[in-house]
């Protein structure tokens, strides 16, 4: 069974269509790049797999369910934007996290944090935008969950900081779960793709793997993302 399905699905806003009769699916054990230039619906897309939106027509499942309480026990998710109370320290934000969800694995967590040098006791809004970054991820990854989105995780961060988020992914996901990343920085996200999925104005282009688009067009995920995106 898909871990995420769509079909057809359509998202207005008003008389936009951030989505247009959008049809994929992600399988487990899978890191799938959901690719595209910033407007072209990634972000309407996860929000609609994570519950936050509903469609205007089609539609989307998460293991054979609509998105609703059944399903957020089984999707991780992170935005786009800092979402934690930055008046908390690192182990309220693991306390807060336990709170919420059962899945949540403290002694995961607090391992990263320690191998990242982060002190518990400090607040959010005292550290780094980049390890600011990194909690956020690390706490989203150390779920056990059926499907992480990940909205724009690197954008914004240094070079390190992008290595690290992207080690954090490969290393802690659950190999029977799938990870969606959304981004448009390519080239530093390829190295860590199963598949990836181009999207463009609401639309899907493509889906494929990342070995048979190398085989088949004899470049990089990237150079052929120039390719078909180019202005």
């Amino acid at each position: 069974m898909a871990i995420m399905e769509c079909a057809a699905l359509t998202k207005r806003f008003g008389a936009v269509k951030a989505l247009d009769g959008v049809s994929l699916a992600v399988q487990p054990g899978r890191v799938v790049g959901l690719l595209g230039p910033n407007g072209s619906g990634k972000t309407t897309l996860i929000k609609l797999a994570n519950g936050l939106l509903t469609p205007t027509g089609g539609e989307l499942k998460i293991m054979g369910m609509k998105p609703g309480s059944e399903t957020k026990a089984l999707v991780s998710y992170l935005p786009d934007k800092e979402y934690l109370p930055e008046w908390m320290n690192a182990k309220q934000l693991m306390d807060f996290y336990g709170d919420f969800y059962s899945d949540f694995d403290r002694e995961r967590a607090r391992e990263m944090l320690a191998r990242l040098g982060v002190d518990e006791k400090r607040r959010f809004k005292q550290l780094s935008k980049g390890t600011r970054e990194k909690v956020q991820l690390i706490l989203v990854m150390s779920r056990q969950a059926k499907l992480y989105l990940l909205d724009e995780p690197i954008g914004g961060v240094d070079p390190a900081t992008r290595d690290f988020i992207l080690d954090t992914i490969i290393r802690n996901y659950n190999p029977e779960a799938a990870v969606v990343i959304s981004t448009h920085l390519i080239a530093d996200v390829e190295q860590v793709l199963d598949d990836v999925i181009f999207v463009r104005e609401g639309h899907v282009l493509l889906q494929s793997t990342v070995d048979e688009i190398r085989a088949r067009e004899g470049k990089s995920v990237d150079q052929y993302f120039r390719e078909v995106f180019k202005c």
